[in-house]
């Protein structure tokens, strides 16, 4: 297998590893919505996981980023530290986790869409065709299966997957010179000081009053949504190709559901497992044209 092969398959294979984790992100967040406010959740995680970033740069001695970089992990840091974490849990207190799983749907070709904005690449007219079929076989599923919701709520949402494909597509590009990780943990240790004051602002008036559930949540979304997935889908994305890897997000929402069935036991309709079919079907044809 030659060398540019073997690149694409461990960036796919990385990539696959982040969604995975990323399923777990919007019912996480659901949960601690519950007794924290989405101020305050989206600067915790940030500070956390920022705290988990600096360790590891410090133990790894790793050079401070250029000054040329520091406005990419601006951009990363809006994306996917402050924008998406912060509509997401905004939506969340208006909508069921099952709902706001819809929308993911549409971050491939959100990131597909910033990675030839940002990033130069030309996917041929196939895999945007292919692309879009995988996209609307999710959000017709999804939206045929979870009906309630608020036109608040579902334009925080559709908002949150635009910031979040450009902090995406930003992040694949600056790992090519930086490296998966080492992005991530910049943006993160960057973005503390902000992030600090954001949770300060908001901080819980009776800490007694949140639940088990709740710091659950956000041990999740602090510790895996917020650095382990980004660990491996920036090296995914820097691998294999910001287009080709980022149409693994449409699986998401099918993880994101399976779980809500094998951990929260809610029932998993048989459309789900067509819908999943098709939606794989697209994921593979889209890659070949990418």
């Amino acid at each position: 297998m030659d060398t540019a092969k073997q690149k694409r398959i461990d960036g796919l294979i990385c990539g696959l590893l982040g969604v995975v984790i990323f399923s777990g992100s919007l019912p996480a967040t659901r949960v601690a919505v519950a007794d924290l406010s989405p101020l305050f959740l989206t600067g915790a995680r940030a500070v956390i996981a920022a705290a988990l970033a600096g360790l590891v740069l410090s133990a790894t001695r790793q050079a401070r980023p250029d000054r040329r970089d520091l406005m990419s992990l601006a951009v990363i840091a809006v994306g996917v530290v402050v924008g998406f974490p912060l509509l997401s849990a905004l939506a969340l207190q208006h909508m069921t986790s099952a709902r706001s799983i819809v929308f993911i749907g549409l971050l491939p070709l959100s990131t597909a869409i910033f990675g030839v904005m940002r990033g130069g690449e030309r996917p041929r007219p196939l895999f945007w065709l292919f692309s879009g079929l995988g996209s609307a076989t999710v959000i017709g599923f999804a939206f045929s299966s979870h009906g309630d919701g608020s036109w608040t709520s579902d334009l925080l949402m559709l908002a949150s997957i635009i910031i979040c494909g450009l902090g995406y597509a930003e992040g694949g590009i600056l790992a090519r010179r930086l490296g998966g990780w080492q992005v991530i943990c910049w943006a993160l240790v960057l973005s503390a000081p902000i992030m600090l004051m954001v949770a300060a602002l908001d901080l819980p008036a009776d800490w007694s009053a949140i639940g088990a559930p709740a710091w659950t949540g956000l041990a999740y979304v602090s510790v895996f949504s917020m650095l382990v997935g980004f660990i491996f889908w920036y090296r995914g994305l820097a691998m294999g190709g910001i287009a080709s890897v980022g149409q693994l997000q449409l699986l998401q929402p099918f993880f994101a559901l399976a779980l809500a069935g094998l951990v929260l036991h809610e029932a998993v309709p048989w459309t789900m497992v067509a819908a999943a079919a098709l939606t794989v079907v697209s994921v593979a044809v889209a890659r070949r044209y990418a």
